[in-house]
């Protein structure tokens, strides 16, 4: 079930809480959390603001009464650390990253925790990349500037298996570019690390010869990941690589 922001004046001024609506109740596979918010115990913050960190991970103890709050500044850093210390129950991840913009960091993680609930969190409300963020596996998307009641709300409602998107934010409006998108995401998982960077380097218009000197690869070996790449993605030519990225907002703002 979606739910959707609404004020709520006990959380102060400019909070919001959760409340649930009915519409568009279907939910990606991807997005199905198998737990209820009482098994969350282990969740990983993954932000590169050491101040956001803090405050969630603070907000997290003392709300929740968690023992395990982790946190990573970084996308390949979260991966490294889910590879080395093992999956968490949850994960709320932040929109723009150092090494991630846009829809790239759900879609890599989706790949490590295809049943973990991951919560997207941003400034950034704008409807398209909300659309783009759900239809990639985000179990919901917030606002960095939600109140500590809104939040905690928010949290519980999506561990419960709800949807969670911001009052504001308008799903109609999305049409049927939200199942495209979830099909480009789905296409757009199956890409390895490496691949995901090289792609990311022909959306910023480098040529092979400059992918592998930035990737410290062999020309050869960059063509032969463009060539997987193409056919993962089912598209003929890299103008239509870029433009499939684009559609899903995988690397925002790059």
């Amino acid at each position: 079930m979606t739910t959707r922001a609404t004020h709520d004046p006990r959380a102060g001024d400019g909070a919001e809480r959760a409340s649930v609506t009915g519409d568009h109740a279907s939910t990606p596979d991807r997005a199905a959390p198998r737990l209820s918010a009482d098994r969350v115990k282990d969740i990983l913050i993954v932000d590169d603001h050491p101040l956001m960190c803090d405050a969630l991970a603070l907000t997290l103890k003392i709300s929740f009464g968690r023992k395990t709050v982790r946190t990573a500044r970084s996308l390949a850093a979260a991966v490294e650390q889910i590879r080395s210390q093992g999956a968490p129950d949850a994960v709320i991840l932040d929109l723009n990253l150092p090494d991630a913009r846009g829809a790239e960091g759900i879609v890599t993680l989706r790949r490590q925790l295809p049943d973990v609930p991951i919560t997207m969190i941003s400034a950034d409300l704008e409807n398209a990349m909300i659309s783009a963020a759900m239809a990639a596996g985000a179990q919901g998307y917030i606002s960095k500037s939600l109140g500590r009641e809104a939040l905690v709300d928010s949290l519980r409602r999506m561990w419960e298996g709800e949807r969670v998107t911001p009052e504001s934010y308008e799903p109609d409006a999305a049409g049927d570019e939200d199942q495209a998108r979830a099909e480009l995401a789905r296409r757009f998982a199956t890409l390895t690390p490496q691949q995901m960077k090289i792609l990311r380097l022909i959306c910023q218009g480098k040529a092979n010869k400059e992918i592998s000197y930035e990737l410290s690869i062999a020309e050869a070996t960059v063509k032969t990941h463009i060539t997987a790449i193409m056919s993962k993605i089912n598209a003929r030519r890299r103008t239509q690589a870029v433009l499939l990225a684009n559609s899903a907002r995988l690397f925002e703002a790059v």
